[in-house]
């Protein structure tokens, strides 16, 4: 199923990891990935206007080919909708912790290849949202998901099993990022 997917959607909470799985399937299956966080954001933290934003993300919906990396609900239905694959990554809110975490420790500093002219920050408020993910976010995106053909989601509750999935799809280890 993976390996025949032209337009793969990839979403879940914050540190569970979408940007590395996106660009890991990106690498194997030739397809261009498109991260929501840099089309959201300009150097340096700016935020691009949300229908400014939402507009360039429905423009690469309707490409023939993509990976899109994000869970930005304006403009989820259209994505879910449009792709061949979802990959949820509903991961437990102290697995999204130790993910935004462990990449601060990691990345401090660095630009991310996927927020030209960002760099990689720790902030208590995007910490605390994190924390709050799963109870102010999961449910509005299972009843998204509840309208979209099962056979087309994936979900992963976990970073082993996804790591498992990716490994007998691909024949290799998930690379980190």
């Amino acid at each position: 199923m993976i390996k025949e997917a032209n337009r793969i959607s990839v979403i879940g909470g914050c540190g569970t990891g979408k940007t590395t799985l996106s660009k890991n399937l990106g690498n194997e299956l030739k397809l261009p990935v498109y991260h929501l966080d840099g089309i959201a954001h300009f150097e340096n933290w700016k935020r691009r206007e949300k229908e400014e934003r939402d507009q360039i993300i429905l423009e690469k919906v309707k490409q023939k080919r993509w990976i899109i990396d994000g869970t930005y609900h304006a403009t989820l239905e259209q994505r879910l909708e449009n792709a061949d694959v979802v990959i949820y990554l509903d991961y437990s809110s102290i697995a999204q912790i130790k993910g935004i975490l462990g990449r601060y420790i990691k990345q401090h500093g660095k630009e991310k290849d996927e927020i030209p002219g960002c760099k990689e920050r720790f902030t208590w408020e995007f910490f605390f949202w994190t924390l709050n993910w799963r109870k102010n976010k999961r449910n509005q995106i299972l009843e998204q998901l509840s309208k979209i053909d099962e056979k087309k989601l994936i979900i992963f509750k976990n970073r082993r099993k996804l790591n498992k999935w990716y490994r007998e799809n691909f024949l290799i280890k998930i690379k980190k990022y």
